[in-house]
């Protein structure tokens, strides 16, 4: 492991959406830099951790799992007990999902973090929160920086909207202590077929046949672990004053060009099917995001280390060990 980043020891942090594809890699990063973390679990009657799961047992033992439901404003607050800094992660995250269920998505993206908001205000605790790059909707100029018009083209973009601009709300008028990172396509091990990399490794693993929707749309695909570095990065920040910044690499390529990156690691060619399920509605779909990440890197020094070659042989590779995990067949919302 790296040397540890002593401002995290002992350091008392929860973790909402923990057992999420990028929650549960910041959860095993703070604990492994000496965090005291709670873990922030929805409910279930199943005893099931999400990604927490496939964490070392010495790390998973160190973890305070707290289950609940963002939706509680009581369980929400509770979970904060003792707290010096909330990581908001937890959302419904899926854009096929919120067109079929848009009012689950405003429940859990805003209501949820209303609940979030008014706990952190009450006990005066630090808010990191956790938007999307989707926010911007198709780019009106590139590269887009923190600054560039928010577009609502989907029900799940618009839920994040509304929970950014209710962050907001609260540092103007509550001087809410918080910081919001926008993480763009963040992809790597553990990611769920629902994400359009391990869809297209999936299919590749196990088919001749890729099924996949609009191959021209452009993507800033990020690993995860320097999306998380993001994170701790900004939990870091002197200043805690609403700053909104993007997580990205500042390059593109098209999901038809990742597939090929893809095929080629793999030595397959599979025949791509373009699938009706797939495509998102016209003018729902998202053409092309660029991230401009300069604010991040002069105010938080985080700067995206992993190559997208090198990040896809990571993923492509851990998915080839967890293929059972996954049905490749099935449509991932």
């Amino acid at each position: 492991m790296e040397n540890k980043i002593s401002y995290f020891s002992g350091k008392k942090v929860l973790v909402s959406g923990a057992g999420g594809f990028i929650g549960s890699r910041l959860v095993e990063k703070l604990v492994l830099n000496g965090a005291k973390v709670k873990a922030f679990l929805r409910y279930s009657s199943r005893p099931e951790f999400g990604n927490l799961a496939f964490l070392q047992e010495e790390v998973f033992n160190e973890i305070e799992i707290i289950r609940g439901d963002l939706e509680d404003f009581a369980a929400v607050r509770d979970a904060m007990q003792g707290v010096e800094i909330v990581i908001h992660l937890g959302a419904l995250i899926s854009i096929p999902y919120s067109y079929l269920h848009p009012v689950e998505n405003v429940r859990t993206n805003v209501l949820g973090t209303m609940n979030v908001l008014e706990a952190c205000r009450e006990k005066g605790t630090k808010l990191i929160h956790t938007s999307t790059s989707e926010v911007y909707g198709s780019a009106l100029r590139v590269p887009i920086d923190e600054e560039h018009p928010l577009q609502a083209q989907s029900p799940y973009s618009a839920s994040k909207i509304a929970a950014d601009k209710l962050v907001e709300s609260y540092v103007r008028s509550f001087d809410l202590p918080s910081i919001t990172v926008r993480p763009f396509n963040t992809y790597g091990p553990g990611q769920s077929n629902r994400a359009v990399i391990p869809t297209i490794i999936t299919q590749a693993l196990s088919s001749n046949q890729v099924h996949l929707g609009m191959l021209e749309s452009k993507r800033d695909f990020t690993y995860l672990d320097d999306t998380v570095e993001g994170f701790l990065k900004a939990a870091m920040a002197e200043k805690w004053d609403g700053e909104v910044y993007n997580l990205g690499t500042g390059s593109e390529v098209s999901i038809g060009e990742i597939a090929q990156l893809i095929f080629d690691y793999l030595q397959v060619k599979p025949e791509i099917i373009i699938d009706q399920e797939r495509l998102r509605p016209e003018k729902s779909e998202v053409l092309r995001l660029l991230s401009d990440n300069r604010k991040a890197a002069q105010e938080l020094g985080w700067k995206p280390k992993v190559s997208l070659k090198d990040g896809l042989a990571l993923t492509i590779e851990w998915i080839r060990q967890n293929l059972k995990r996954y049905l490749p067949k099935e449509y991932g919302r």
